[in-house]
């Protein structure tokens, strides 16, 4: 199952449309470990800069967060 969306995440990549294309053509899992690896930060500007990295890093081809273990949610 997709995790939600977070508002702030949903905004980054809606303000960049390559952006929006790269999370469009990646697989569900892969969508989860980016939204995980944006709400998994304790501080607000960690939290900012993950946004402002999703929507970087998806316009460079990266598919999935790159050096994390992956989304906790995912069963083993």
């Amino acid at each position: 199952m997709l995790h939600k969306i977070p508002a702030d995440l949903q905004k980054g990549l809606t303000s960049n449309k390559e952006a929006l294309l790269a999370w469009e053509d990646i697989t569900p899992l892969a969508r989860n470990e980016w939204i995980c690896w944006t709400i998994s930060v304790k501080k607000e500007d960690t939290r900012k800069d993950h946004v402002r990295r999703v929507v970087k890093e998806l316009t460079e081809g990266m598919r999935r967060p790159c050096c994390w273990a992956g989304c906790p949610h995912r069963s083993k």
